[in-house]
């Protein structure tokens, strides 16, 4: 069982950066995949980013690649989401989300979810 909070999230001009940050429970952290997904309301979710069990490969939604870089510190437990030049096509609640070892794009795959943090950009 893995148990996620997700902090970080909040209002932020067009063009400016927020740190996501994604703290997990449990011994086995390393022992996870982990992924970003966003949600806007009235939306599907969206997938924005995921990195590998021990870090080495990162994937990215085309949305935001090039501006939001994922990684992890397996040490604290802890997975992060660096957002640069913020557009309010942003604006969404974010997720973090674990997955047992294999690293994957799609949210059914992942079997445990933070509650979100809200992420707003104005323009």
């Amino acid at each position: 069982q893995v148990q996620l909070v997700e902090s970080g999230g909040g209002l932020v001009q067009a063009g400016g950066s927020l740190r996501l940050s994604c703290a997990a429970s449990g011994r086995t952290f390393s022992s996870y995949a982990m992924g970003w997904f966003r949600q806007i309301l009235g939306k599907e979710r969206e997938f924005v980013a995921a990195i590998r069990m021990s870090g080495g490969s990162t994937y990215y939604a085309d949305s935001v690649k090039g501006r939001f870089t994922i990684s992890r510190d397996n040490a604290k437990n802890t997975v992060y989401l660096q957002m640069n030049s913020l557009k309010p096509e942003d604006t969404a609640v974010y997720y973090c989300a674990a997955r047992r070892v294999v690293v994957s794009t799609r949210d059914r795959d992942y079997d445990y979810w933070g509650q979100g943090t809200q992420v707003t950009v104005s323009s």
